[in-house]
């Protein structure tokens, strides 16, 4: 049988965007970064916090997962590509060690599923951060949230990486980490969305941490660029997300409904061990062939694709 691949709409006018002005040229200052940043994140927060948006946001927290694991990797000198950390993770077999590249977006998935509550981050942050921030940890949140209620969030986000960095200048994930906690914890998220490392680089960190001329405005404008993108990935991956939707009744495979579900909270799908012999997180059975077939199939309608471009050990997602 042949399929014909869904077209997605690219009427997106009931989804909440940026105003042009937010993103026409660059804020040169702190009072600009301010209130820029106050739409946009007014924008990111009315999108993942609205349950009528329909925004994936298991896929979404996944897909930043990845970018920022990405990005810390820069940040740490390994430059890994986003392909060989999503084969690291998703292809390891079970049991065995994912190396580093696996490990840090592993570091970056559990970051995103840390829950805000002062239990939560009791019981969890210790895993993330270890032993050398974990008990620095409330008191570097709480001053970043001051900094934030006076001179709004990204500027609380900058004070609390700068204070990490202080510590130990090879922190980076733990000071990107915390930076996200003090953004999330600003607009009563109750998870974390891994934004800020996306767009930092090693020479801004440097020079944050040396007091440079600047630096702070730097890294605020750098978050921001972050925020833009995060909203513009949110949209997409909302759209994209309605189309699989739309098709699944399409779908005719046994437990179709448990595999769209999957797809539309991970960002990455191997086919041989995250749907069969059963599709992850349930107990509905699928033998390998329908799990590629299924697979190949949601690609034949347009509302997927294969991410590694191999014959074996393929990766699929939205």
């Amino acid at each position: 049988m042949t399929y014909l691949p869904t077209s997605i709409s690219d009427d997106l006018n009931i989804l909440p965007s940026l105003p042009s002005w937010v993103t026409s040229g660059r804020a040169e200052t702190f009072e600009a970064v301010a209130f820029r940043s106050g739409a946009a994140l007014t924008v990111l927060d009315q999108l993942v916090s609205d349950p009528n948006q329909s925004v994936p946001t298991k896929l979404l927290a996944n897909r930043l997962a990845l970018s920022a694991a990405t990005a810390t990797s820069k940040l740490e000198g390994r430059l890994a590509r986003v392909a060989d950390i999503r084969d690291a993770y998703h292809l390891a077999p079970a049991g065995e060690a994912r190396g580093p590249d696996g490990d840090l977006l592993a570091f970056w998935r559990d970051a995103a599923r840390l829950k805000l509550t002062e239990r939560g981050l009791r019981d969890d942050m210790q895993g993330l951060v270890g032993s050398t921030f974990v008990d620095d940890v409330p008191r570097l949140i709480e001053a970043g949230a001051v900094r934030a209620k006076t001179h709004g969030p990204l500027a609380g986000c900058t004070l609390v990486v700068r204070a990490v960095l202080d510590a130990d200048d090879r922190a980076e994930r733990s000071a990107c980490l915390l930076s996200d906690v003090v953004l999330a914890r600003s607009l009563n998220w109750p998870t974390v969305l891994p934004v800020s490392a996306q767009r930092l680089t090693k020479a801004m960190l440097r020079d944050l941490v040396a007091n440079g001329r600047g630096a702070d405005l730097a890294i605020q404008q750098r978050i921001l660029r972050s925020v833009e993108d995060t909203i513009r990935l949110t949209r997409g991956l909302a759209q994209r997300g309605a189309a699989l939707q739309a098709v699944a009744s399409r779908l005719r495979a046994k437990g179709s409904g448990g595999a769209v579900a999957l797809f539309l909270s991970e960002d990455a799908v191997a086919p041989s061990t995250m749907l069969s012999p059963f599709i992850q997180g349930t107990m509905i059975p699928m033998t390998d062939r329908a799990a590629r077939r299924f697979c190949d199939r949601l690609v034949e309608l347009g509302v997927a694709q294969e991410l590694t471009g191999r014959p074996t050990f393929r990766l699929y997602g939205l």
